[in-house]
């Protein structure tokens, strides 16, 4: 399988290009990323392009790949409404659309969040535009579309947050994520586990388009 990876430098994208470059059915990864990350797995070619709103000149190098991991997101904490609509909708579906275009892709995998809002109509303003592009990339013609919907992650094998108090908080309850795991399943997942199912859904599919954290175990334990 070959695939692209976008948002490799954040901490799902870590998490998901470590299990891609673990798993020996994954063959190749187009790491695009807006500054090189010097990754130096043989497997792993970075595309360092600076405006992810204009593609034009690079959209062959997305061409002979069969998934997207698309990990890309932003906070909206202290963002207007139509500032995180263009930094979440309009950039993640821009995206998705050349990638439909071009036609050897068949399978798009999203990371949302949980509480996520599907009839765009909440209070909640990330949660309407989350579930807006869920809404969206399902429509694309694409052959799959899954949209991950993770609450807790723990970081593992040395994956870190971009947000420097972020890893303050994972190393203070790292001792508690087993237990968390044990007595609410449901709410918490690992990076590993979450890189996992997401080459599993690319790989042999889902029964549900829209998963959360109890799917992602199942999915994961697909291999």
């Amino acid at each position: 399988m070959r695939v692209i990876l976008f948002g490799g430098s954040g901490m799902v994208g870590q998490g998901v290009l470590r299990e891609c470059i673990e798993d020996a059915k994954v063959e190749r990864v187009l790491l695009v990323v807006r500054k090189t990350m010097g990754v130096t797995s043989a497997k792993v070619e970075e595309l360092a392009h600076e405006n992810f709103f204009d593609w034009s000149g690079v959209e062959e190098r997305f061409d002979g790949y069969d998934a997207c991991f698309f990990c890309l997101g932003v906070s909206s904490v202290g963002m207007k409404e139509a500032d995180y609509r263009r930094t979440t909708y309009d950039l993640t579906l821009g995206v998705a659309e050349i990638l439909a275009q071009r036609g050897s892709l068949r399978t798009f995998v999203y990371v949302s969040g949980a509480g996520t809002d599907s009839t765009e109509k909440g209070r909640s303003m990330w949660a309407r535009v989350k579930g807006a592009t869920e809404n969206a990339l399902l429509r694309l013609p694409f052959a799959r579309v899954f949209c991950f919907r993770p609450g807790y992650i723990q970081p593992m094998h040395g994956v870190r947050s971009k947000v420097g108090w972020y890893n303050g908080i994972y190393a203070a309850l790292s001792w508690a994520y087993p237990l968390i795991r044990r007595v609410a399943p449901g709410m918490a997942t690992s990076t590993e586990e979450l890189g996992r199912a997401m080459i599993a859904v690319a790989r042999n599919g889902y029964p549900k388009r829209v998963l959360e954290t109890r799917d992602f175990r199942m999915a994961a334990l697909q291999g």
